[in-house]
């Protein structure tokens, strides 16, 4: 072939992928926090194509402390959002709010309890402890701690995100984020924490779920799935891939965020099986199970977090998860 030949032949396929990504469905995803590791795999998918390639031309909102972006997927001026855990999927089934659950991208929960080392070395060590919580994991996390494991209202204090009463006080423990305070608190204090996972603990909700409308299952199945698939296939080559073009995407959305911040929440997610454990062996990454919504429904009501009679299978679905999609490209 001559050279003319192959600058055509570029040249032609160039203008046959600009035209199928013209055609791509616009689609926006609004995120509960500002860019992070912590969403990796979706800014994954947008870096290399995989939602390009089946069919979608995805705009990622970033969230944050006064950004309500499930507003925007309620008001149709976002086709997803991404869900903190179950707690928010069950209150909108309450309330015959039309968001379905669509997969369920962490397998646990990433909040944690941290203690300083020698003050606890079990989850039981805890209970000897003053805890700082804040006010809506009280609401939550902390009333099923009390139901299901026997702490007290008396030991809990007040978190108000600053870890400094902490840091000075050997005799405290409190609440954190599996990839966030652990890491702030080796930094600034100079140690490493005890760690605890409430997710290892029983506290077994999904966490940074995929959620649509009713009206958007219904209306653009395809889309849909679509953005589940892409979503998993992110998910896979963030974790085990070149993950430089979606850090770099991560950085730019959010300049306060730094590499070694990256590196170490990556490992957390990892060794932790935050995204990939349990099910998604067999399901895939964004799996997401009857059996396990159920279980954690049950656990809710019996912590009094929420009322029973909720028609809680109405808040999800497994009809796009479950599909093994993206297995392949795990590589270690």
């Amino acid at each position: 072939m001559s050279v003319k030949s192959k600058c055509l032949g570029a040249a032609a396929a160039a203008l046959v992928a600009s035209a199928a990504a013209a055609e791509n469905q616009k689609v926006s995803f609004g995120t509960n926090w500002v860019a992070q590791a912590e969403h990796g795999g979706f800014y994954q998918a947008v870096a290399d194509g995989t939602y390009a390639d089946c069919g979608l031309d995805v705009t990622i909102i970033p969230g944050g402390p006064q950004v309500n972006n499930r507003a925007l997927m309620l008001a149709g001026r976002a086709e997803f959002y991404m869900g903190g855990d179950l707690i928010q999927a069950f209150n909108a089934a309450k309330e015959s709010v039309p968001i379905v659950t669509v997969a369920a991208m962490f397998q646990k929960h990433p909040q944690v309890i941290l203690a300083h080392p020698g003050s606890a070395s079990s989850w039981e060590d805890l209970k000897g402890l003053k805890i700082l919580i804040a006010d809506l994991t009280y609401q939550s996390v902390y009333q099923w701690m009390m139901a299901e494991h026997g702490f007290t209202a008396e030991q809990r204090g007040l978190y108000t995100f600053n870890p400094a009463p902490f840091l000075a006080d050997k005799n405290l423990a409190m609440q954190g984020y599996l990839s966030s305070e652990p890491f702030l608190v080796a930094k600034e204090g100079g140690f490493e924490p005890e760690v605890f996972l409430i997710a290892d603990a029983g506290y077994s909700t999904y966490a940074t779920t995929i959620e649509t409308m009713a009206d958007t299952i219904e209306n653009n199945p395809d889309a849909v799935q679509c953005f589940v698939d892409g979503s998993a296939r992110g998910w896979y080559t963030y974790l085990y891939g070149d993950n430089t073009d979606a850090n770099a995407l991560i950085k730019e959305a959010n300049p306060e965020m730094t590499d070694d911040k990256i590196a170490y929440a990556i490992t957390q997610m990892t060794a932790n099986g935050i995204v990939d454990s349990g099910d998604t062996e067999t399901l895939g990454i964004g799996a997401i199970t009857e059996e396990k919504v159920g279980d954690f429904y049950t656990k809710m009501v019996s912590a009094g977090v929420i009322e029973d009679g909720i028609d809680w299978k109405s808040a999800f679905t497994t009809r796009f998860a479950n599909k093994g999609v993206g297995m392949e490209l795990k590589t270690n």
